[in-house]
């Protein structure tokens, strides 16, 4: 199996990476910009590209299983999706550990997420960008016939139903890992308003970061220097992007207004006195030890 490493292109301040992220969007046939591209933004660049069904631990074949059937046990009452793949996106939506990982077609929502962490300032962010339309050309034969006749580069949860009603019957489709993108219903505005697809692997036990170092011609990851975050973050809030709109309600509300009237100062000054702490704590330590 072929395997590489991920291009990996380090931006120096926000125009360069207003440029980066629509490199190559140009669709000569159609004379538009139209990047068939899925964005994931991290606040850490060493985050790792893991389903949350992944990071529970072991067994995640066993595990996928008992969570799905208790998230539409339990939650029935308020909801009805029609299919697993409803309920799949629906618990993901809500937090519930599932194979699948949270994009966006925007790259400017991907921006926000990956400087939306004061805390996480003095470390690189990354922007993860996935050419989906070429990663179709590695999944399997039916699922390339619905893309076809539906004339579309990614997929609903009723066309990955007409192919597959379990995750199962998905899984089947082909011997070699392979990953579909698909748009989840509009369940509320904050999907709406973030543009947001999943990525779906066919396995629960896939990490997609391995997958994509097996085929790194389908991805770039776009490094957002620490000491360009602050710019970022600003132009970002001048652009109304911000937690007010892709959280919509009064959670989002108050993380936009903590994260807006938290001082730079006050943060510099936060990360002065941590750094002092593990300096002081080595040199006590470093003393005990003699």
């Amino acid at each position: 199996m072929r395997g590489g490493l991920v291009q990996e292109i380090r931006i120096k301040d926000w125009n360069e990476l207003g440029e980066r992220v629509y490199e190559g969007s140009w669709e000569a046939g159609i004379a538009r910009f139209r990047p068939n591209v899925a964005f994931r933004g991290l606040s850490d660049a060493n985050y790792a590209l893991k389903s949350g069904l992944l990071r529970l631990g072991s067994s995640p074949e066993r595990l996928e299983g008992h969570l799905l059937r208790n998230f539409r046990k339990y939650a029935r009452r308020d909801s009805a999706p029609d299919s697993i793949w409803d309920w799949m996106a629906l618990g993901q939506h809500h937090g519930l550990p599932t194979r699948l990982i949270d994009w966006t077609y925007s790259p400017y929502v991907a921006m926000h997420f990956a400087t939306a962490r004061l805390e996480d300032f003095e470390i690189d962010g990354v922007i993860w960008s996935v050419d989906f339309a070429a990663a179709n050309e590695l999944i399997p034969k039916k699922l390339k016939e619905v893309l076809r006749e539906e004339g579309s580069y990614t997929f609903t949860v009723d066309m990955l139903n007409s192919v597959a009603r379990t995750p199962a019957e998905f899984d089947r489709l082909a011997k070699e890992p392979f990953v579909v993108f698909f748009e989840p219903p509009s369940l509320d505005d904050r999907i709406v308003n973030q543009f947001a697809l999943f990525s779906l692997m066919s396995s629960p036990a896939a990490a997609l970061d391995d997958w994509l170092n097996q085929h790194p011609q389908l991805c770039r990851k776009i490094i957002i220097p620490a000491e360009a975050k602050w710019e970022v973050r600003d132009k970002l809030d001048q652009a109304n992007i911000t937690e007010r709109v892709l959280l919509p309600g009064l959670d989002g509300l108050s993380s936009w207004l903590r994260r807006y009237y938290t001082p730079r100062t006050q943060k510099m000054k936060q990360e002065s006195e941590r750094e002092a702490a593990e300096a002081m704590a080595k040199e006590t330590a470093g003393s005990e030890s003699h």
